[in-house]
Parts: structure tokens; sequence; C-alpha cells
């Protein structure tokens, strides 16, 4: 049951899930349990009927394994004895049948976790996928694709041999108390070996936590560069870069390499101290039960059946210790979900059927940057109508480009308001708002896909829509010169196209749809004569439709097309002054010839 709190401070009438606080339990739980009332939480209390049946199973599949045991004590106690052949198969068919019966239960269990891994991903990796982005937004980070590694490391353990430890570990009490039952001193020596592999495991994972985290950082620090250097491969070998990029890569990899070979050192003695002292249990069971056997107190069959005893009592332990590491870091994992989806989830509050006008206003609009003193943007007030094309120009380092960011409530360090049609734009679903956007930025994002990809979005949209737009930014008999035309594949990044077409199919892509609000930052820095005056229409038509245009220049031509022009100096609004345009006189008439 999902558990909502309003927070203070929040806006109101919003209702977000109430934080997760850790504690100091193999999870990280406090004492209250309030982990399992967040988000993640509360998606996973949703599975209890399916861990219900796992505990159910792993009952069955425990108590089988007494089967082999009982079948010991009695082949060498009474069959050997006896030497009855008859007996000795009704003991080894139903012994086959127990074994049977544990290969079922343990099937149905793993079967049943890889099917609620499946159900957690439907119900749990959209919100992770979808806050993800609106972190990314908010802060750019590293590693902006950690909450859904975060993830995946949570449902591969959901799934693996932690939980199989877990629901297994209760019932080495019935394996021990089977020892004790045999003799005290077989029941006290599995308890020692328990407690001292715990011990190990703890003190194994305080040591050596860090090391190991250290390792996973460098590794996402490595791939990262690699990704970056290598994607600007052209300008790295048009402009000699490589031998200094290839040095500051190898000391990055020398790091790595150095960290990760101590990590290895350290996991490959816990490693050999483990099985020394599960080599070193097996001998010492064996020694004690043939000591016990020699002095009468135990029979030979009990002596045998004590060493299997033994091991299925420490197998759980064991597989407990080997998932202790992995717990911590999926609690981890866990709390930062937690903390994520509070933040970024869309507020109950926000709009989902929000149509805009074009309207836009600016109340004291200020934006800063972290490592930056001064704000970026200062106390900018301003009102556009619908249907208006507003220059926007200054000189470099103006806050050109964060102005259009913010215009659109995409700049997360801001303050003031940006408002569409009156209501905040944090107030409304981006869901129901972005088909109704239209944003071409200085350095064109396109993605892999063809270009009707690309113009539509990713969406469902109708061709004839895609063709519009396109002929819209002047492009649609281009496209149909392309080998496959609007389904030629465009490579990542665009990379087949010219700058200036790139700069045109994301023209294509902002007028996709009739969007109410369009924001164009430096939409002809790219374009030739016949490419600006393709963009001088677009605009005349997005006017003609009575959609609101932002357009930041620095060439005269576009300017004749606006309707006013705001001025930026130093992040602060200098002037917003009206175009005036010369009415043209009417020709005179033309006189008669006599």
């Amino acid at each position: 049951m999902n558990t909502q709190v309003a927070h203070p401070g929040a806006t109101p009438g919003a209702l977000t899930t109430a934080a997760p606080t850790p504690g100091p339990s193999i999870f990280g739980a406090d004492r209250g349990g309030a982990w399992l009332h967040g988000p993640v939480g509360s998606v996973l209390f949703t599975f209890r009927r399916e861990l219900l049946w796992v505990l159910v199973f792993s009952a069955f599949a425990n108590v089988l394994l007494l089967a082999p045991t009982i079948y010991m004590l009695q082949l060498f106690d009474r069959v050997l004895h006896s030497g009855n052949e008859l007996t000795l198969l009704a003991m080894t068919l139903l012994l086959v049948l127990f074994c049977a019966a544990l290969a079922l239960a343990e099937w149905l269990r793993s079967r049943l976790l890889v099917r609620s891994s499946n159900r957690l991903d439907d119900a749990l990796g959209s919100r992770v996928f979808a806050v993800a982005y609106a972190a990314q937004l908010a802060q750019p980070q590293r590693a902006p694709q950690r909450p859904l590694a975060d993830f995946a490391q949570l449902r591969q353990f959901l799934t693996g041999n932690g939980i199989f430890a877990m629901a297994d570990a209760p019932w080495a009490i019935l394996f021990i108390g089977v020892l004790f039952l045999m003799h005290p001193l077989l029941g006290w020596l599995s308890i020692l070996f328990c407690v001292v592999q715990v011990v190990v495991a703890v003190l194994a994972q305080r040591m050596f936590s860090g090391r190991q985290r250290a390792v996973q950082d460098l590794d996402q620090e490595v791939a990262q560069y690699l990704q970056v250097k290598l994607r600007n491969a052209e300008s790295v070998a048009a402009m000699g870069m490589q031998p200094a990029l290839q040095r500051h890569w190898r000391e990055l990899q020398q790091q790595q390499l150095a960290h990760q070979d101590a990590s290895h050192e350290s996991a490959t003695r816990i490693q050999s101290l483990m099985k020394w002292l599960q080599y070193t249990q097996q001998a010492l069971m064996l020694s004690l039960g043939a000591w016990l056997a020699i002095r009468g107190e135990i029979t030979v069959g009990a002596m045998v059946a004590s060493n299997a005893l033994s091991g299925n009592a420490l197998r759980p332990v064991t597989m407990l210790v080997s998932a202790w590491g992995p717990a911590i870091e999926v609690r981890a994992a866990w709390a930062r979900l937690d903390a994520l989806l509070i933040k970024h989830e869309r507020a109950a509050s926000q709009q989902d059927d929000a149509t805009l006008s074009g309207a836009v206003s600016l109340i004291d609009l200020t934006a800063s940057v972290e490592g930056r003193r001064e704000p970026i943007l200062q106390g900018i007030t301003a009102e556009f109508a619908a249907g208006e094309v507003v220059g926007i120009v200054g000189p470099s380092g103006a806050g050109k480009s964060t102005l259009a960011r913010c215009l659109l409530g995409i700049w997360p360090q801001r303050s003031g308001k940006v408002l569409f049609d009156g209501q905040p734009v944090e107030q409304l679903s981006r869901d129901a708002i972005g088909p109704q956007l239209g944003y071409l930025p200085q350095d064109i994002d396109l993605f892999d896909g063809t270009i009707a990809e690309n113009i539509a979005r990713f969406s469902a949209a109708e061709p004839e829509a895609v063709v519009d737009a396109a002929r819209m930014a002047g492009i649609h008999e281009m496209v149909l010169r392309l080998p496959n035309g609007y389904d030629t594949p465009i490579g990542e990044s665009g990379n087949i196209l010219s700058g200036g077409q790139r700069q045109r199919l994301g023209l294509a892509r902002a007028c996709l749809g009739t969007p109410r609000i369009v924001v164009l930052d430096e939409p002809n820095a790219n374009l030739d004569d016949a490419g600006e005056a393709a963009l001088v229409k677009a605009v005349l038509a997005m006017k003609t439709r009575q959609t609101t245009v932002f357009m930041i220049v620095h060439r005269p031509a576009l300017l004749a097309v606006a309707d006013r022009i705001l001025v930026l100096e130093n992040g602060r609004m200098t002037r917003l002054a009206t175009v005036q345009r010369a009415v043209q006189p009417a020709p005179a008439p033309a006189e008669r010839k006599s």
C-alpha cells in the first residue's frame, strides 16, 4: 500500500511518497522498516504473495534435503548389516523420488522469481527511466545511466542467490538441530563454523567495500572518457590530439588497473580463506564423527550423515556470506532509487491535459549555474502574446541560450517564474506540453534512426504531419533525393548529413504538429542563402498559424520577420522594442498618353 504525505514546502495539493530512512540491517533498514514505505518498497510489497510461495517452496526443498541424510543412516546402520537387497532398492527409489521433488521445488521458486522480475520491470522500469531523464535535466550527472543500473542491480538480486540464501538461512537451524540430536559436539562444531564464516564476511565487507566502490567509479570514468573522445574522433585526428589524449587515458587506465589488482587480490584472499574454512570444516567434522564412533557414542552411519548435514547447514550460511556484499550494494541502490523517485517524479498537481495558446510570461527570471558567482540571467520580466515572433540578440556570453532553455522550462537552477498561459511551467505535465513545444538547440541533437523517426520525435506521428513539417523546413525535396527517402538512416547524431542538413532537419522536428511555442537557438548558423530563405518562410508560416516564436539570431535577415526584439547584455534585458515596419505607399496611377 502506498503511503503518501505532503512534504514541507511542497506545492499545495502535491503529494509525494514518504522518504525511506536507511538503517543498520543487512538491507540498511531502520528498526521501524520505514524503507518499505518508499516508492520501491511500495512496489515490492505488491509481490508479497510471490515471496510467500518462494518461502513455501524453500521449506519443501530444505526438508527434502534431509532425505539423503536419512538414506545414509539407514544404509550404513541397517541395510549393510542385514544384507536385504529389496530394502536397498525401495530406499533408493524413494530417494530418487524425493530428489526429483527437491529439484521441482527449486525450479518452481526460480521460475517464480524470474516471472516476478519481469513484472517488477513492468511496474517500476518506466518510472525509473522517466526520473533518470528528469534527474539529468535538473542536475547533469557524470553517470546519467546510474538509476537504470541501480534498478537492474536490484532486479537481478531479487532473482539470484541472495534471495535463495535468505530464504534458506533459517533452515540451517533444522540441520544443526538434527546434528545436536546425533551428538551435541557435532552441533556445537557446526555453530562454531557458522559464526566464523559470518565474522569473516562482515570484516571483509568493512575492509574491502571501499576498494570495490573505487574500482566501480574508475570503471565508469574510463568508459565515459573513451565514449566522449571516440565520439569526437574527427576533431581529435584533424588537430593531432590523439597522443595527448592517449597519455591521459593511459594514466586513468593505470589507476584503474592498480585498484582492480588490489581489489582482486583482496577478494582472492577472502575466497581462499573461505575455501580453507570449508575444507577444514569437512575434515574436522569427519574426524570428530570418527572419534565419537570409535568411542561408541554414534554409529558409522551417523558419522557419514553428520558430514552431509553440516554441509547442508553451512550451505545457506555460505550463500548468505557471498550475498552479503551484493546485498549492501543493493540496499544502497534501493535508497538511491527511493530518493530519486521521491525528488523527481511528477507531482500530483501537474496538469495532464494542458492546452497552450502560446502566451508566455517571465516574472523576475534569474538563472544561475554551479561554480559561477554571478547569475547568468538577472531579473528578466516580460510578456509575450500568442503568435508573436521575438528576436533575441546580444553579444556572446550575454545569456541568450540560457534564456532559450528557461523559456522552455528546462534550465534547472532558476528562480522567478516562467508562465505558459498564466500557469507555472513546473505545474504542467511534460507529456502534455511537449508535443506543443518546438526546440532547435544550438548543438543539433539528432538520434540514430531514420529521417522520418527524427522528424516525428520517435513518436507515432502521422506521415502527413512528418511531410508537412519537412515542407515547412524546406527539406522535402532534399529528403526525396536520398536513397530511401524518409526511411534513410542518418546514423548516430546524424553523421551522414551535412551541418546545414542537420540544422534544417532539426527545424522540421521543431515544426512538427503545429506547436504553440517554438524556440530557435541560432537556427541559421550553418545555413546557406537557400537555407536561410527557407528558414524565413518557415518562421512566417508559423506566425500565420499563431505560433509564438523566439529566435536567437546574429544575422539581421531574420530580424526582418520579428515583431519585437529583446536585447540581452550581461544577463540583463536592456531593451524590448517593437519592430517598426515602414508602410509602402500605393503606386500612383499611370498618366494617360495623349
